[in-house]
């Protein structure tokens, strides 16, 4: 707390201060020119406001001075919306917060010129009144910075809203403007969907081991969207060596090369066809599961297929999983009974068997339907093991 005589000599030093306010101003103004110039050009609003935000923080720091750090009021404005100009310029916070801490060297000359000039103040007080000061300043430090990443925060929002929905528009055809996208249209392009914790920054070391440009953007908080591009078609061992150190905890689904804009809407919407085949940790291309893609999108085969040759496959002690897994090796091993057999570890009959069990409870031979049994199987696949389970077979928007 302050003394009676401490009470009196601050306002007197305040008064001193506010006399000299333009002197002060301009000394403030003349030392954080003389920081550094600005690492960007700023505009009108930024030049503008400087000589406010100085002005502000003077007023600020003199009522502060007179009424104690208790009673000080609340941050100026002008600071705050500077700050946020930086921000919008692109000037860097540790550029700021120097500048701000030169005024603040400035100002505490003069406050100690004035005290000295003075002599209504002790040293003890002094000294209270110089540490008061420096606690409003950490103050106004914190809220200045504060203010800059809450704008940086908000700018980056905004642009990413920006750009989404401009991709969306060149997706769904409703424009054609590629502009403010910095990236090649005309060339040749893979389409992938990233999903999962660290998507983006997994497609960022992608990009870096290509050493070829990736258009990307986020599409809610774990999925990514993004177009590797290439002035001509990307090979499938370049693609395979960049991927080597995938991480585990993200899925990758990934389009075929297609060239020009009509080819970057089409590899998008094979990656985003593939997407919800592809698990944790998984890559997989639409080449590789183009049929089994469209039958999930195609919900009427899906389902016709998994009531069809799965549903009567549903009973017995393990609800038909032996038979299942029978069905795969055989096809697995191109209809070879003597292979599936040594592959499952049993004999060449019991596989005769379970196949001759299989036919019976399709009420068909397995010749007359192994296509369709084999996507049926591939369909169980995609959902977990579960063939009664459905996906969702828009697994983003647009396509």
């Amino acid at each position: 707390m302050r003394t009676e005589a401490g009470a009196k000599g601050c306002s007197s030093l305040g008064q001193r201060l506010r006399d000299r306010r333009y002197e002060v101003e301009q000394a403030v103004l003349a030392r954080i020119a003389a920081v550094a110039p600005p690492p960007v050009q700023p505009d009108a609003e930024y030049v503008l406001g400087a000589p406010r935000a100085v002005a502000a923080s003077i007023q600020y720091a003199v009522e502060a001075l007179e009424t104690g750090a208790e009673g000080a009021p609340p941050l100026p404005g002008e600071i705050l919306m500077q700050a946020r100009a930086a921000a919008r310029n692109g000037i860097p916070l540790d550029y700021v917060l120097r500048r701000c801490l030169a005024g603040h060297g400035t100002l505490g000359g003069f406050l100690i010129e004035e005290a000295q000039k003075l002599r209504a103040l002790r040293s003890k007080e002094l000294n209270r009144l110089l540490h008061e000061q420096s606690v409003l300043f950490d103050r106004l430090l914190e809220a200045v910075g504060a203010e800059y990443r809450a704008e940086q925060e908000r700018l980056e929002r905004s642009s990413h809203a920006e750009r989404l929905d401009r991709i969306k528009g060149l997706l769904s055809g409703e424009t054609t403007d590629t502009s403010g996208l910095a990236y090649d249209f005309d060339g040749c392009h893979l389409g992938c969907i990233a999903k999962g914790p660290g998507a983006l920054r997994a497609l960022d070391k992608l990009e870096a081991r290509l050493g070829r440009p990736l258009l990307r953007t986020r599409v809610g908080s774990e999925t990514v969207w993004a177009w590797i591009g290439a002035p001509s078609r990307i090979g499938r061992s370049l693609l395979d060596d960049a991927l080597d150190e995938w991480p585990p905890e993200v899925a990758l689904a990934v389009g075929e090369p297609a060239q020009g804009l009509p080819g970057w809407r089409l590899t998008h919407r094979q990656a985003a066809a593939t997407l919800p085949l592809t698990r944790e940790g998984e890559i997989a291309r639409y080449g590789d599961v183009a049929v089994v893609a469209s039958m999930v999108q195609d919900e009427l085969l899906a389902a016709s297929l998994r009531e069809m040759y799965l549903a009567p496959l549903q009973t017995g002690r393990d609800e038909g999983r032996t038979l299942r897994e029978t069905l795969r090796v055989y096809f697995a091993t191109g209809r070879n009974g003597v292979c599936a057999a040594a592959r499952l570890g049993v004999s060449r009959q019991t596989v005769a068997n379970r196949l001759q069990m299989i036919e019976q409870r399709l009420d068909r031979p397995l010749e007359a339907c192994a296509w369709e049994l084999e996507a049926a199987l591939r369909l169980e696949e995609t959902r977990g093991g579960d063939p009664l389970t459905t996906v969702d077979p828009r697994p983003l928007e647009p396509h």
